[in-house]
């Protein structure tokens, strides 16, 4: 591999600046946020008024037309009774606009035929005759997602952001045993999504998930009961939308109505509801296991019109099961039975709360105000299955507060939607049990001599983590719909954020025996001491800014050109003003190793002023559509985009607690584990298994430094470029319409940060001169910095790309057809220059660079294909069911058979044989009944897993030595699966 050649596209700077500068003075009077507000354009007759009504809270737009147009913006997704006046004449009808949606209805004497129209004239006959508007004509690669999918689909989670995978080209991603639920898209990882709730970024600036709490959890991040509806936008999105290079989730939140409502649910299933995993089939048992999910929701006015509140909470109450067992390679019958006996299964709990209030105030027909805020709560036992027995477990700690208060004020030429922001979240994991950990060990039978395999591990856990981010935020969007055929965006957010990051792995010292030589002497100790003069804590309060201008113009009834750029722009003080110590500093100038080696070593040592933010994130977005006929049936869509992500804060951290600990390895001379004799090779001295004894080594040992990390001086922020090009046809079959979609998408991601080992050998090389054709291995780990440890640098270099074909079908629920059908399919060819990237690998130790190879994605199935229906049965029964087919997922592997010797591996990903690596298919089936009151019950039954389909999860991945391959290769290794094996879950509600 060699060093890349980063080419970036860095535009006149200043030029940009002042034109965005300009543009926003012009167009914002005020000082951005995505909008989940709906627009309603279109023709009409030259003298009308059009006024629409929220037909629930009585929100009214009135405006006249102008040149035989109509804009009505600041609209929040709902049912509206729109009023057309003309020439003393006053017609009526209904529509329904979703989430951020920009609605074409056109209202002349003839409406057209996508929009049927009907007289609307009490509540009742609005909402059984409003039609949903279908939006055709946007240039972004968008589905939306409906409260009906989100009510009546069957899934186990109440995470609304399971609904999205029904969209091309979105995965959401569960760990084997469901510790981690993220959403992700294409080629990139979950780190590169964000979801907006009303307008506003949930961002993780921390740690990895795309959105804060989503990091080693198995919770919601919001409440289901009070998410409205929810749209997805997989490439080519507005300059509004910022810290995102994948997808982005803009979701709406409920707000209370003209009518007290309410709604309170019960779900439960336990292990007697479903079937056995491979794993307790072979125990003869199954784990204890119990999923409970609760809460309820309230809303309503408190003044009429004007003031209205909802509050809702959910809770989940959960016994995880999981397996305790050892690694594969592993003949069991060779361990003592105090190993042994501590296999099988096993259980452990997850709790979470999570609150939501709002309240709406209708101040004027022009302003409207919102507050919201919302709190979550978990707590979960992670770290426990596999090689770890429960005391090796560690305990998460998952806290979040969010506050936002929201002003939007419209007017007939102009809306402006203003947001101040709070947010606080904490990211705490601990170990279970604090004390020394026990790693117990036999030699790998595949590699004598060389590598050893862990069968059991005991004691405290390795995970100790104190990270997390509090601050304030200001963000505007004005929308200026007064010049004719355009609509003018303009915006700007502002964010002081105070970002925290610590860990120390391991917090305790761990004691490594060999279970075949003794299980009472370990053969190796490990454990971590501060070191002296520096803080494992890192702070940092940032600052970001961000800036867009866009347009929306109406170049003719066919043709839409969507035209917009965005500046962002962050300080990251801990980063900027870093000073490396002055010794370990000396020691890198001074280290012959590296003077002519393949990096400058200046590139990386800060002084406090050499190191600048990245001013150069211009995002230029372009979109085009044309309707070909020009009603909004057949519309040909594309465009192109740049999108800046961010640095993790955890990897910007890493300079500072990554040196922060010494890390102590004391290797104890044994028969089966030899070691030359030196201070860290010693004869087994029963005093270090103290820690009194522990200390007395340290300080008789001193070690001035440890482990050195170090960012490059000029770090780049992520980004991604978006290409696509589809077409969206609204077909009429059975006396109903379909809508259709088709997109080719191309997305290529750069700048991912990486870790690479600065360590070299004497004469600068990264492989033992002593084996010059050596391609793999060989490289310098003990060749430290004179007096400190290994050197970890981090640049830039990770890049993902990806080709797809994005496939839809939708036939939507309506009241008149009651009845749903939708159909995603997605293939994918991604491609990534570090394998494992895509699902969060940051270390690249293999090689001294990434490079220009690129290999197949690990963390993306080629074809992918998700299936959904809804239909309405009589007596108030709803069925539903959803089904779930993709091949299988490329897994990573090294292949050392088709190389010449071990010196010349090479990264060779694979998938295992089968054309369908996992399916599912899910049911549910709701009854509703009329109680005579204004309450109804609801009971509903979801059959998931219906055919107990087995997805696994263990393969054989290694493909062998060189010229003696492994006949197990890609086949099944184990009995894990994903869950859930098939499984009854029981839900009662109440709604009135």
């Amino acid at each position: 591999m060699k060093q890349r050649n980063r080419t970036t596209f860095r535009p006149n700077r200043k030029l940009l600046s002042c034109a965005l500068a300009s543009c926003l003075a012009m167009a914002a009077p005020h000082v951005m946020a995505q909008s989940t507000s709906a627009t309603l354009r279109g023709a009409v007759t030259a003298d009308s008024t059009v006024t629409v009504t929220n037909v629930d809270t009585g929100l009214t737009r009135t405006t006249k037309a102008t040149n035989g147009n109509y804009n009505i913006g600041g609209l929040p997704p709902g049912t509206y009774r729109i009023e057309v006046t003309a020439g003393g004449q006053t017609s009526s009808r209904a529509v329904t606009l979703a989430v951020g949606q920009t609605a074409t209805l056109n209202l002349q004497d003839a409406p057209p035929v996508s929009a049927p129209a009907g007289d609307a004239t009490t509540l009742d006959t609005v909402r059984v005759t409003a039609p949903a508007l279908v939006e055709t004509k946007t240039s972004e690669v968008v589905t939306y997602v409906s409260q009906k999918q989100i009510e009546l689909l069957p899934q186990n989670s109440r995470n609304f952001l399971a609904f999205a995978d029904t969209v091309p080209g979105m995965q959401l991603v569960t760990s084997g045993n469901g510790d981690e639920t993220q959403l992700r898209s294409g080629a990139q990882g979950a780190s590169q999504i964000n979801v907006f709730i009303d307008g506003v970024g949930q961002k993780n600036y921390v740690t990895p998930g795309g959105i804060t709490g989503q990091d080693d959890s198995r919770g919601n991040p919001f409440p289901q009961l009070a998410i409205g509806e929810y749209k997805v936008i997989t490439s080519n999105y507005k300059a509004e939308y910022d810290q995102i290079s994948s997808a982005a989730v803009t979701a709406v939140t409920k707000s209370g109505t003209n009518e007290f409502t309410g709604s309170l649910f019960v779900d439960r299933y336990s292990d007697e509801w479903r079937k056995a995993s491979p794993a307790e089939e072979v125990a003869g048992r199954k784990s204890p296991e119990k999923t409970e999910q609760y809460g309820f929701a309230l809303g309503g006015p408190i003044i009429q019109d004007k003031l209205h509140f909802f509050v809702t909470y959910e809770a989940k109450d959960y016994v995880v099961p999981d397996v305790i067992k050892a690694p594969t390679q592993v003949n069991t019958a060779l361990l003592p039975s105090s190993i042994t006996s501590q296999y099988g299964l096993t259980s452990r709990p997850f709790n979470q709360d999570v609150y939501f209030g709002k309240l709406s105030w209708q101040a004027s027909d022009a302003h409207l105000l919102e507050f919201s805020a919302r709190y979550r709560d978990e707590v979960g036992i992670l770290g426990v299955g596999g090689v770890n027995a429960p005391s090796a477990a560690t305990a998460l700690t998952n806290n979040e507060t969010r506050y936002d208060l929201r002003s939007l004020y419209s007017t007939q030429d102009w809306m402006n939607d203003a947001h101040i922001t709070y947010e606080k979240a904490a990211y705490n994991p601990r170990p279970l049990t604090a004390a020394p950990s026990n790693r117990y060990t036999v030699v790998d039978p595949n590699n004598p001599g060389n590598l050893t395999l862990q069968v059991l591990n005991t004691g405290g856990g390795p995970n100790y983590q104190d990270k997390g981010q509090k601050g304030w935020g200001l963000q505007n969007d004005f929308t200026f719909y007064g010049w004719q055929d355009h609509t003018l965006k303009a915006g700007i957010k502002y964010k002081s954020v105070d970002l925290t990051a610590f860990q120390q792995f391991p917090p305790y010292p761990r004691y490594w025996y060999d279970v075949i030589e003794s299980m009472t002497q370990p053969y190796r100790i490990e454990y971590t001491s501060p070191r002296v003069g520096r803080t494992p804590f890192v702070e940092s309060s940032n600052k970001q800014l961000g800036l867009y201008i866009q347009d929306d113009w109406q170049v003719s009834e066919k043709l839409v050109l969507n035209m917009g750029i965005r500046w962002d722009y962050e300080e990251i003080p801990s980063y900027e003003d870093y000073v490396l110590d002055p010794a370990i500093a000396a020691a890198l100038r001074g280290w012959t190793n590296i003077r002519n080696t393949d990096y400058d070593i200046e590139n990386y040592i800060s002084n406090g002023s050499n190191r600048k933010s990245d001013k150069d994130n211009f995002a230029p977005r372009l979109g085009f559509s044309y309707d070909l006929l020009g009603d909004q049936r057949h519309v040909i869509f594309g465009g192109a985009g740049r999108s800046y992500d961010r640095n993790l804060f955890d990897y910007m951290a890493r300079e500072f607690y990554g040196g922060a600990f010494t890390t102590y390895t004391i290797n104890f001379n044994t028969p089966v584990h030899a070691c030359n004799p030196s201070a860290s090779c010693i004869p087994f001295n029963a005093a270090l298994l103290t820690p009194e004894g522990l200390a007395a080594y340290a300080a008789s040992n001193p070690v001035a430094g440890g482990e050195v990390n170090l960012l490059n001086n000029d770090l780049e922020t992520p980004y991604a470029d978006q290409f696509s090009i589809g077409m969206r046809n609204i077909v009429t079959l059975w006396g109903t319409d379909w809508t259709t979609s088709a997109t080719l998408s191309h997305i290529r991601g750069y700048e991912g940060i990486y870790f690479r080992l600065g360590n070299r050998y004497p004469n600068g090389s990264f492989r033992d001169p002593a084996f010059p054709n050596a391609t793999w291995g060989r490289q310098p780990w003990g060749q430290a910095i004179p007096g400190y440890g290994s050197l970890i640098l981090a640049d830039n270099g990770i890049e993902t790309k990806l080709n797809s074909l994005l496939l839809s079908v939708e036939k939507p629920y309506t009241e008149q057809s009651p009845w749903s059908v939708t159909l995603a399919y997605t293939y994918s060819d991604a491609k990534e220059n570090r394998t494992n990237s895509s699902t969060g690998e940051t270390y690249v130790f293999d090689y001294a660079y990434v490079g220009d190879d690129y290999y197949t994605s690990t963390g993306v199935p080629k074809h992918r294909l998700v299936a959904t229906g809804i239909v309405g049965l009589p007596w108030g029964i709803t069925a539903s069911s959803k089904l779930t087919l993709a091949s299988h997922t490329p897994r990573n592997a090294t292949n050392c058979y088709n190389a010449a010797t071990t010196d010349n591996c090479f990264y060779d990903p694979y998938e295992p044989d089968g054309s369908i690596g996992y399916k599912q298919f899910d049911l549910a089936l709701q009854k509703v009944w009329d109680t005579g009151s204004d309450i109804k019950l609801r009971v509903r039954a979801d059959l998931l897993n219906a055919f107990n389909w087995r997805n696994w999860t263990d393969y054989d991945d290694w493909r062998g030595t060189p010229n003696n391959a492994n006949a197990n290769f890609g086949e099944r290794s184990g009995n894990g699966i994903r869950w859930p094996t098939r499984t009854f879950k029981l839900s009662f509600g109440l709604d009135w």
